[in-house]
């Protein structure tokens, strides 16, 4: 067993996990931030997607002790005392999901995109939803969603 630290929106947790715990299910598990879904398990679907040191990543590829010292940010942290993101409130608006599974993922995966700075072109949004999943809505009313608060 190992010990390990991080934070989680803004929230600090010092657990004791078995090396091998994949930080998906640390998330899920262990915290009880359950926003975080588990798909594909291979990094493919991009359901596990969560802001680790403020870079997108799969946690389903990672171990919870590659985590250890990390701030971690998953769904449930982007909104902020209950108030929706404009990235959400946008998702909302365009109807941008059916069934909900790939939600999170993909909206931490946008919040990535958008926070570097640039507004990103259509294009760009669509290359990144390349490595999101989504069975139930055609990605057009995501792209829509993430253009507007892109201001692309």
């Amino acid at each position: 067993m190992i010990e390990v630290e991080v934070t989680v929106n803004e929230r600090r947790y010092r657990e004791t996990v078995e090396p091998r715990l994949l930080l998906s299910d640390f998330i899920r598990g262990r915290l009880g931030r359950t926003g975080t879904h588990v798909g594909c398990e291979h990094g493919v679907c991009g359901a596990c997607t969560v802001r680790l040191d403020g870079v997108a990543v799969r946690s389903c590829l990672l171990l919870a002790v590659q985590a250890d010292g990390a701030e971690i940010v998953t769904v449930e942290g982007l909104a902020q005392d209950g108030q929706l993101t404009p990235l959400q409130e946008a998702f909302r608006r365009h109807h941008a999901l059916q069934c909900g599974f790939c939600t999170p993922g993909i909206l931490m995966a946008a919040d990535d995109l958008l926070s570097r700075g640039s507004v990103p072109t259509r294009a760009e949004i669509v290359d990144m939803l390349s490595g999101q999943l989504c069975r139930c809505t055609g990605y057009a009313p995501i792209v829509d969603a993430i253009a507007e608060v892109a201001g692309a």
